[in-house]
């Protein structure tokens, strides 16, 4: 919709969680910010962005809408990085990047790490069952702590492992990550309580990507409303439905949302 909004999140995360041999610590990582064009006390909410590594390098992953209105703006820069000692970018994280309208750019004012919680002590057969299907089902690494939490409903988990039977399902968001109420209300997202995750490819084809075909989209989007989802929102508004099953708005054109009331 805006792609220059997402630009201006992601290059501020590469220049955070980016530097070179001895560029660790927050006064390094404020420098960078400052560099980059940005205020340099942002660096002070990057958390485990900036870890102690010796050096690093982030990759991110997706850009995908919290939210987008005329003057503000929610960025969900989800991302891997990699430091010595860990090839699997397993240390990456998923930042909530907010912004406001401004000439000539857009000035970032805030940022919300991802806070995924430590590994819970015993799971559900469906969480086990979501982790053990890479092949299918692909998460970021704080939607991969969100799962290992034990903090992710079964009813989206079940959801998950039943689109897994006849799609592969790349994820951007599950729990953490995402803004705490849906981006410019105060009614409370489905995502902070465990019940939602966010779709942004499907079998190969990204969903905001123009080539996909609108018929697989739509597609998945029922799948996800016969899985259970009270609340699938996706880039087509598809009829049929119970209620308000379906909606789509400017923040879920690179997306899909599945949420769950249960």
């Amino acid at each position: 919709m805006q792609p220059e909004v997402k630009l201006r999140a992601v290059r501020l995360i590469e220049a955070l969680g980016t530097w070179p041999a001895g560029g660790q610590g927050l006064a390094a990582a404020r420098k960078r910010a400052a560099d980059a064009g940005y205020d340099p006390a942002l660096a002070d909410q990057a958390g485990a962005l900036l870890g102690g590594a010796p050096e690093a390098a982030v990759q991110v992953l997706e850009a995908q809408y919290g939210g987008i209105l005329t003057d503000s703006a929610s960025v969900l820069v989800v991302c891997r990085q990699y430091t010595p000692g860990d090839d699997s970018g397993s240390g990456g994280t998923t930042v909530d990047v907010r912004l406001s309208a401004a000439s000539p750019q857009w000035t970032v004012t805030a940022l919300h790490p991802a806070v995924p919680g430590p590994p819970a002590a015993s799971l559900t057969s469906a969480a086990h069952a979501v982790l053990a299907d890479i092949q299918a089902i692909t998460l970021p690494p704080a939607a991969h702590a969100d799962v290992l939490s034990g903090n992710v409903h079964d009813s989206a988990l079940d959801a998950l492992l039943t689109l897994a039977r006849s799609h592969r399902m790349m994820l951007s968001v599950v729990r953490s990550g995402h803004p705490i109420d849906v981006f410019g209300t105060t009614r409370p997202s489905d995502h902070p309580k465990g019940r939602a995750f966010d779709v942004w490819t499907i079998d190969g084809h990204a969903v905001i990507d123009p080539a996909t075909p609108q018929a697989l989209v739509e597609s998945f989007m029922r799948a996800a409303a016969a899985a259970g989802s009270y609340n699938v929102g996706g880039p087509y508004l598809l009829s049929g439905g119970t209620g308000n099953q379906f909606f789509s708005d400017a923040t879920h054109h690179d997306h899909v949302h599945v949420g769950f009331d249960y």
